[in-house]
């Protein structure tokens, strides 16, 4: 009952909630990446969510569009700097998500969406995390985030599928808070971002 009725209902209320509580801070984000590295000032993307059906995600902006002088994007570690490396440092580029999740796109709590190019890379367990609505943050995130395995991911993400519940719910949103407070995890180390996922090679 709280995975198909309580769950949904807290989250779009929640996110309201939080929309207009937070709506000061995510303007002063808003003008701080358009005064620091121009427009846009969202970054948009299609993601898949429950049951592999892609959304478009929203996050602020946090890397430049910097490029090389054959006109290629220069890697994330050279574009992620200033304003927006404090940005993701403290998880801020994730408040624009809150419409996601006030749209039924999304959850709270959840495996992360990903990219919608690693879909058929999935093996039939890790396929599983498309069972549930991704999350802004989940299970995986609180033991790791970006700085484990695609493998260790994969199986944090598909035990919170087979145990989802208010309490691990609870106990994920409470863990996270601590996460951003000490900074923990928020990339692999030498890199700015998690590596690609390639699939079982």
């Amino acid at each position: 009952m709280y995975r198909k009725i309580f769950k949904p209902i807290l989250d779009r209320t929640g996110a309201a909630v939080l929309l207009i509580l937070l709506s000061p801070l995510m303007l002063v984000v808003a003008a701080a990446i358009r005064l620091g590295m121009g427009s846009p000032v969202l970054f948009r993307q299609r993601r898949p969510g429950k049951d592999g059906k892609i959304f478009l995600i929203y996050k602020f902006r946090t890397m430049s569009d910097e490029r090389d002088e054959k006109g290629r994007l220069l890697p994330d570690e050279q574009r992620l700097k200033g304003i927006g490396k404090a940005i993701r440092a403290l998880s801020l580029d994730e408040l624009p998500q809150l419409f996601n999740v006030l749209r039924g796109e999304m959850s709270f709590v959840g495996p992360r969406p990903l990219l919608e190019e690693y879909l058929p890379l999935y093996d039939e367990v890790q396929r599983r995390r498309h069972e549930v609505l991704p999350g802004i943050t989940g299970w995986a995130q609180v033991n790791g985030r970006n700085a484990i395995s695609w493998e260790e991911k994969f199986a944090y993400d598909v035990w919170y599928v087979d145990h989802l519940s208010f309490s691990l719910d609870m106990k994920i949103l409470w863990l996270t808070v601590r996460k951003v407070l000490h900074r923990e995890g928020i990339a692999q180390e030498g890199r700015a971002t998690m590596e690609r996922f390639r699939g079982k090679e």
